[in-house]
C-alpha cells in the first residue's frame, strides 16, 4: 500500500553515496584521495542542466531535506520549503541536497575508516574550513555534470558556504541565498562553542577522542553540548510562550519529597539525549571549529567589500527579528558590503519570535520572499530556454 504523503511533497526518496575519486586538498594540506558523500536530489535536470540548486547543510545538518523514507512519518529537514509548488520547487529545480564531508550521516568523516590505519579516524580526522566543504561540493557538482548552480542555498553555517561558493568559483554559481548567517563569528558565538566542546572532553567516555575503539561514546558530554547549543537557537519570547515556568514534575509544597522538574528542563534534556544518540562527538568538534574559522574577507586584507568584488552572482539575504545567535545586523553588514562591492542584492528582515531555529520552520513571509526570489530565477531559466 503506498502511502499519501500530499500533493507537495517530492513523496518517498532514497539517498545515494556518491564516491568522489578525484583528490581533494583540504586546506590544512591534507589530502583525501578519495571520499563519500551522501546525496539526495528531488526534481529533474533539464536539458542544458542550467536549473540546479545546491542545499548546504548547517552544523548539525545532513542529506536528508526534504521528503521520506520508507517506514518514517518525519520528512527531511526542510520539507516546508522544498517540493512541488514550494519556495524550492521541485517541478522547476533540480535540488541537490548532501551531507558533507566530516559529518556523519554515511559521508566521510570521523566515524569513517581511514585508509590508512584501516580503523575509523575518530579525532584524527583532518581540521576543515567551509571551502573545503565547498570544493567537495564543486567536485560533486562536477560528477554530476552540471556547470553552473542557478542558486547555492544555505542557513547559518549553510549561509556560509553560500557566500564562499561566489568567491571560490564566481563563474559557477548565478545566485546566492544567504539565510541568518554571518561573514564570521562574534566572539560570544565562539565562546558558546568552546562550551559545548569543553563539555564533550569533560565526559569520562571521550578517551581524547579515540572512543570508538574503546567502544564507547560520551553522549553525557554531547547532549550537554546540544542542550547549550539549543538554548541559543532559541529565542527567550519562544521559550517563555511554550514553557513559562510551567513544572513536569513535583510541587513546590511538598518541598524536597517531590523533586520539581520544570518543563523547560524536560525538554532540553530530551533534545540533548535524542542528539547524543545519533550524532559523532568528533563531528561536532571539528565542524564547531569551522563555525569558529570562517571569516569570509580574512585573506582580502579584511575588507568585506573586496570580498565580494569578487562575486559575479546575484544575493538575497534573509536574517530574522528575534535571532540573537546570527543577528539581523549581521545581515546587514552583508548587505552593505555587498552593496559597497556594486552587486545586485535583495534583503528581508522576517519579524518571527522563533530565534535562530527560525530558517527551518513555517513563517508566511519568509516563504513568500523565498518563493518570489526563486520563481524569478526560474522564469529566467524558462525564458533562455524559449
Amino acid at each position: 500500500m503506498s502511502l499519501n504523503y500530499g500533493q507537495n511533497s517530492v513523496g518517498l526518496v532514497t539517498a545515494e553515496k556518491v564516491l568522489i575519486d578525484t583528490p581533494l586538498t583540504l586546506a590544512c594540506g591534507t589530502v583525501l584521495p578519495s571520499h563519500e558523500l551522501m546525496v539526495e536530489t528531488y526534481g529533474c535536470l533539464n536539458t542544458d542542466k542550467s536549473n540546479a540548486i545546491l542545499i548546504c547543510h548547517a552544523l548539525s545538518g545532513h542529506h536528508h531535506a526534504a521528503g521520506f523514507y520508507e517506514g518514517d512519518d518525519k520528512p527531511g529537514w526542510w520539507d516546508d520549503y522544498i517540493g512541488p509548488g514550494k519556495p524550492m520547487d521541485s517541478n522547476r529545480f533540480f535540488i541537490v541536497s548532501l551531507n558533507n564531508i566530516g559529518s556523519c550521516f554515511g559521508s566521510t568523516g570521523p566515524t569513517s575508516t581511514n585508509p590508512a590505519t584501516g580503523e575509523a579516524w575518530g579525532a584524527q580526522f583532518p581540521p576543515l574550513r567551509a571551502r573545503d566543504w565547498v570544493e567537495s561540493q564543486k567536485l560533486l557538482m562536477e560528477k554530476l555534470g552540471i556547470d553552473r548552480w542557478a542558486a547555492v542555498i544555505g542557513g547559518s553555517l549553510g549561509g556560509m558556504q553560500a557566500m564562499r561558493w561566489s568567491l571560490e568559483h564566481p563563474d559557477k554559481v548565478a545566485n546566492s541565498i544567504v539565510i541568518a548567517s554571518s561573514m564570521r563569528l562574534s566572539a560570544q558565538n565562539i565562546a558558546f562553542n568552546e562550551i559545548a566542546r569543553r563539555a564533550i572532553k569533560s565526559d569520562p567516555q571521550f578517551f581524547n577522542g579515540d572512543y570508538l575503539k574503546q567502544g564507547a561514546a560520551p553522549r553525557h558530554g554531547l547532549a550537554l553540548a546540544r542542550m547549550i547549543g539549543h538554548v541559543t537557537y532559541l529565542s527567550d519570547e519562544l521559550m517563555g510562550q511554550k514553557f513559562g515556568r510551567e513544572l513536569r514534575s513535583g510541587d513546590f509544597t511538598q518541598g524536597e519529597s517531590a523533586p520539581i522538574e520544570f518543563q523547560i528542563e524536560s525538554y532540553l534534556n530530551y533534545q540533548g539525549d535524542k542528539f547524543s544518540g545519533g550524532f559523532d562527538a568528533n563531528s561536532y568538534i571539528l565542524i564547531t571549529k569551522m563555525l569558529d574559522y570562517f571569516d569570509l574577507a580574512r585573506e582580502y586584507h579584511n575588507n568585506p567589500v573586496e570580498a565580494f568584488s569578487h562575486a559575479q552572482c546575484d544575493f538575497l539575504v534573509i536574517s530574522f527579528s528575534s535571532d540573537w545567535r546570527f543577528s539581523p545586523q549581521r545581515s546587514r553588514e552583508i548587505v552593505d558590503a555587498l552593496i559597497g562591492a556594486e552587486k545586485n542584492v535583495s534583503y528581508a528582515e522576517i519579524e518571527s519570535d522563533q530565534g535562530h531555529d527560525a530558517f527551518l520552520l513555517p513563517n508566511p513571509r519568509y516563504e513568500q520572499v523565498l518563493a518570489k526570489y526563486l520563481s524569478r530565477v526560474a522564469d529566467q531559466l524558462e525564458g533562455q530556454a524559449t
